[in-house]
């Protein structure tokens, strides 16, 4: 009976691939392509390409601001002048956790590189990402990065 149960199973779920993809859990690997996608949409410097990364309802409590963003158009406000910074992260340290099949928390350190009035600095911070798959997409739902509460003797 259980070698009848399985050989169903394994019918359906090749009869139906859209379905087994649609509902398979994420892996750690595809949560963190998310950040690429992330880093990617900063480096093209343009604001409606990284907002769009953003849920609709998503939170973004960023690193270089005290305001918290709430609405797609704050989201989408802060990035433009973000942006002018040139910021190009890394992963310092990343932990990822797979909730659900829909959802995923990334969470860790990382360290921006930022050129400011033509000269180059950098900030390191802590990040957490929530992500959550909306249709066939992963988007932000929740973005908070704070910069490290102790200052740092040298770059990570």
């Amino acid at each position: 009976m259980k070698r009848a149960v399985t050989a169903a199973a394994l019918t359906l779920a090749a009869a139906m691939p859209a379905f087994a993809d649609h509902h398979a859990r994420p892996t750690k690997d595809e949560i963190g392509a998310n950040f690429d996608r992330w880093k990617a949409a900063l480096a093209t410097k343009n604001p409606d390409t990284v907002s769009a990364l953003f849920a609709p309802t998503a939170v973004l409590q960023p690193t270089v601001s005290n305001d918290v963003r709430e609405k797609p158009e704050e989201v989408k406000a802060y990035f433009v002048d973000f942006l002018k910074l040139s910021p190009v992260p890394t992963v310092n340290e990343r932990n990822i956790q797979i909730l659900d099949d829909n959802t995923a928390v990334e969470a860790g350190i990382w360290t921006f590189d930022l050129t400011r009035d033509g000269k180059p600095e950098w900030v390191t911070a802590r990040y957490t990402f929530v992500w959550e798959k909306v249709g066939k997409e992963w988007k932000i739902q929740l973005l908070h990065s704070s910069k490290m509460p102790e200052p740092l003797a040298k770059r990570p």
